[in-house]
């Protein structure tokens, strides 16, 4: 590959041959639409010779591709190459920008988050793809982040405003929470909702459907004991920062310097708890609705915020051997949690860009393009992971950007259009 391609001079795939709109066809494949729109019952309404929703489903894609452009111009530019994978009739005629609007609307808020729960999955190769797995699990981060939506009245009431600082936003916001996979990026579930509802909440059906494979690291602030269990009870393994007030009494300390303790349900107080803990340290079966045992990894970060430009980082982990997974590894798979702000990055700033707000006045057509955004994403970054697994190299060392304006480049083949 060409240094001028821009996407790394380390990797010998010619990754832009194989990046263009073809790419969201290849990752969202026809079948998989057709399948959500049957479940969702979209119907096509072809006697008024309206835009069928398999083509509105695709160029809702190509909108959260080209976010700059109006949907008319989308509709140009996208057409050609829906043509040659079999999306688009030819004999058409490029749909107007209200024309696009209405058929959005037909098609509603489910068909996408469908299409997005048939083909998001984790695309990393166990032991080809560099820095996905860990302790035979495949690492795995949640976390959230938020996106401007249109001042409308019904978006308004919908998602509502961010308050932080005391004043309100410009923009009422729409909060997603989802579960990324660190080597790719790939989100492979999320929840979508008003920004008033804290990403706690959001997270929830998210943690019990984990798959037993991964190991799920977590910040802080999606820890609470039910949390745990709901996350736990998938047979997943969690590596989750704890609260500077969760109470971690010292039950046995390992050979690696950690230790092992148990976490209590807060509502449990007096005797109850001395109980569960006298059971705890003499190694009876706990019930789960009540406590578990968890091992507790804790080592400094210099340079950080605290009173001697330190950091204490202190990790709760299911993980229990220490041969099986080394607190140094453990550690290593926290610090990869922070490539789901690489995620977060490249939907808000690569994708949309920096300080762009999406372009649905109607709350259920933004839900629809947040999910589009998903999918691109995902389409795209799944590429990135292949090819980079097949030239051995880090996915971080292939560049989204310029993923990105390769596929914008080369999705612009307008189909051909009678006068």
């Amino acid at each position: 590959m060409s240094q001028d391609d821009g996407l790394s001079v380390a990797c010998p795939v010619a990754l832009r041959d194989r990046v263009s709109f073809g790419v969201l066809v290849e990752s969202v494949p026809r079948f998989k639409v057709d399948q959500a729109l049957n479940d969702e019952r979209v119907r096509a309404l072809r006697s008024d010779g309206k835009l069928p929703p398999h083509v509105t489903a695709y160029l809702t894609l190509g909108m959260a591709l080209f976010s700059g452009d109006g949907a008319e111009e989308v509709a140009t530019k996208v057409t050609g190459s829906l043509d040659v994978f079999g999306v688009w009739d030819a004999a058409w005629s490029v749909p107007t920008s209200s024309g696009i609007t209405q058929a959005r609307k037909r098609l509603g808020r489910g068909v996408l988050r469908r299409v997005f729960r048939y083909c998001a999955e984790p695309v990393a190769v166990t032991d080809e793809t560099r820095g996905a797995f860990a302790c035979g699990l495949r690492v795995m981060a949640v976390d959230g982040f938020e996106m401007d939506v249109p001042d409308s009245a019904g978006n308004a009431a919908q998602f509502g405003y961010s308050t932080t600082g005391g004043g309100r936003s410009a923009f009422p916001k729409v909060r997603i929470v989802g579960v990324t996979e660190c080597a790719s990026h790939c989100f492979v579930d999320a929840e979508v909702g008003p920004f008033a509802t804290g990403e706690q909440a959001m997270a929830a059906p998210l943690l019990t459907r984990l798959d037993p494979g991964w190991l799920l690291t977590a910040d802080r602030g999606f820890y609470s004991f039910t949390a745990w269990c709901d996350a736990v009870g998938t047979g997943a393994g969690l590596l989750w920062r704890a609260k500077a007030d969760l109470r971690l009494p010292c039950l046995e300390v390992l050979q690696d310097g950690t230790y092992l303790s148990v976490v209590i349900d807060r509502g449990i107080r007096g005797a109850r708890r001395e109980a569960l803990l006298d059971a705890a340290r003499a190694g009876r079966e706990l019930d789960p609705r009540q406590a578990h045992r968890v091992r507790v990894v804790e080592y400094d970060v210099p340079d950080r915020a605290g009173p001697k430009g330190t950091e204490l980082i202190c990790l709760l982990t299911n993980l229990l051997d220490p041969a099986l997974a080394p607190a140094e590894v453990l550690a290593y798979c926290y610090h990869q949690r922070w490539e789901q702000e690489t995620a977060h990055d490249q939907i808000e700033t690569d994708l949309r860009g920096a300080g762009r707000v999406l372009r649905s006045k109607l709350p259920d057509l933004v839900y629809q393009e947040v999910w589009a955004y998903l999918l691109v994403h995902y389409a795209i970054n799944a590429l990135i992971c292949r090819a980079a697994t097949g030239a051995d190299i880090d996915p971080d060392r292939v560049s989204f950007v310029k993923a990105v304006r390769i596929a914008r480049r080369t999705a612009t083949g307008t189909a051909r259009f009678s006068p």
